[in-house]
C-alpha cells in the first residue's frame, strides 16, 4: 500500500553556512520515500551564497520547492508558524538547515503515522556530530546521541523536565499542530512549547527508538543557552506548565533551579554536562 504524501518544512537565515544547507536539502531529496512540497521559509534577508543554493535547487527540482522570503529576520518560531500554514500535505516532516536527514527517515516515520492514525507526532533519536569529511553524505564522526522515551504516557513523564522530543527527528500530523495552537514565537524554545501545548491539548506522540537523524552541534550550541534572558525564557516556560497544572509547584522549583545554574554556569561546564550526562557517547 502507498504510503501518504508529506511535506518538507524547512526555515534558514544569513547566518547558516551554504555548505550545510545544501547537504541538508540534499539529505530530504534523497530520501526512500520522495517529498512533492519543500516549504523553505527564508527568515530574513540570505547572503548571495544562500541563495545561489537555493536557486540551483529550485532549477533542478522544477515546482517542488516554494520558497518563502520575509524582508526582515522574525525567529524561527514565527517563520515555522507561517510555514506550517504553507505545506500542501497533512503530514510534515520538519528538517534543519544545517543537520542531515538518513535516508529511511521519511519512510519509517510515515509509516509509523499511517498504521497509528491515533499518533499525531512521531519523532527518533538523533546522533550529534560537529564536523562532516567533504565527500561523505552521511556523518562518519558521530559524537554523541540524545535519546527520548519511546512511548506516549513516558513522553509526557519526560516533558515535565525536559525537551521529549528532538525537534529536527519530527513528523507531525498539520492538524496535530494547529490543535496545539502552532508554533509561539519565543526565542529559543519554540518546539517545546508547542509540545507542551499538543500534549495539554491530548494529542499523542512516539518516538522511534533509532536516531535517524544526525544534528550538528558545535561549541555555539551550548553557548546559546546561557545568561539571564535563556533562564529567563526557561522559567516562564515551566512557570505556563505549572500553571496548567502539568507539572506540581515542587517539580516547578526543582527545574528552575536546575536550569538557572546550567544558564549561570561557565560555556565548559554547561558543554560538559551536555556532553557527559544529557547525552549518551
Amino acid at each position: 500500500m502507498a504510503l501518504p504524501d508529506y511535506s518538507v518544512l524547512m526555515s534558514v537565515y544569513k547566518k547558516e553556512e551554504p555548505d550545510n544547507l545544501k547537504r541538508s536539502i540534499e539529505s530530504m531529496l534523497a530520501q526512500t520515500v520522495v517529498t512533492n512540497d519543500f516549504v523553505l521559509m527564508c527568515d530574513g534577508a540570505l547572503t548571495p551564497e544562500l541563495d545561489k543554493v537555493i536557486d540551483d535547487k529550485e532549477k533542478e527540482y522544477p515546482g517542488l520547492f516554494n520558497v518563502i522570503r520575509f524582508e526582515v529576520n522574525q525567529g524561527l518560531g514565527h517563520a515555522l508558524q507561517a510555514g506550517i500554514l504553507k505545506c500542501k500535505n497533512e503530514i510534515i516532516a520538519r528538517m534543519d538547515s544545517d543537520d542531515i536527514s538518513k535516508p529511511d527517515r521519511c519512510e519509517k516515520e510515515l509509516t509509523y503515522l499511517d498504521a497509528h492514525p491515533e499518533i499525531g507526532i512521531v519523532g527518533s533519536l538523533i546522533e550529534e556530530f560537529s564536523e562532516m569529511a567533504p565527500d561523505e553524505v552521511i556523518p562518519q564522526n558521530i559524537e554523541r546521541r540524545r535519546e527520548v522515551p519511546e512511548h506516549n504516557a513516558d513522553i509526557v513523564e519526560f516533558a515535565k523536565y525536559r525537551n521529549p522530543y528532538n525537534h529536527p527527528s519530527v513528523m507531525y500530523r498539520r492538524q496535530a499542530v494547529l490543535k496545539g495552537g502552532n508554533y509561539q514565537t519565543v526565542r529559543y524554545m519554540q518546539d517545546y512549547y508547542l509540545w507542551i501545548h499538543m500534549i495539554l491539548a491530548g494529542v499523542e506522540g512516539y518516538n522511534i527508538q533509532e536516531p535517524l537523524v544526525c544534528m550538528r552541534v558545535n561549541s555555539n550550541f551550548f553557548m546559546r543557552k546561557q545568561g539571564s534572558e535563556y533562564r529567563r525564557l526557561q522559567i516562564n516556560l515551566f512557570r505556563y506548565m505549572r500553571d496548567q497544572g502539568f507539572i506540581t509547584n515542587g517539580q516547578y522549583l526543582k527545574s528552575v533551579s536546575i536550569r538557572t545554574a546550567s544558564a549561570l554556569s561557565p560555556n565548559w561546564m554547561r558543554g560538559f554536562m551536555f556532553k557527559k550526562v544529557l547525552r549518551k557517547s
